[in-house]
């Protein structure tokens, strides 16, 4: 899966937060109201190319076209986890250092995902 831009991500973000499929200027307007001018032709490259990185799919049937997640942010996520361990060294130390670091609430959310009891 591919590493969003910032610019992408903030078009992910409201494109995760929207319970329903959004057109580009649903888009554009929620990136405005969190003080994000954007001009309509630069939104729509991002649009096609997060298309193209296959985290959007949009409806071409309806006008204007809508568009909707194809994964969720968690999934994403993940990806990008799993992704810096597939390039590690030492996945050991990786792991190490990442359980060192969470807190004792995401250390015991852990020991309950392992131990299969969620």
């Amino acid at each position: 899966m591919a590493n969003l831009g910032d610019l992408e991500r903030a078009v992910m973000d409201v494109v995760w937060n929207a319970d329903e499929p959004l057109t580009a200027y649903d888009v554009k307007d929620a990136l405005e109201a969190a003080g994000r001018e954007l001009a309509a032709t630069t939104l729509l490259t991002v649009l096609s190319r997060l298309d193209k990185k296959g985290f959007v799919a949009s409806d071409r049937s309806a006008r204007p076209h809508k568009y909707r997640a194809l994964a969720s942010r968690e999934d994403h996520m993940a990806e990008l986890m799993h992704e810096v361990l597939g390039v590690a060294d030492d996945r050991s130390a990786v792991l190490a250092r990442f359980v060192g670091g969470v807190s004792e609430e995401d250390a015991a959310t852990l020991r309950q995902l392992l131990s299969g009891s969620h």
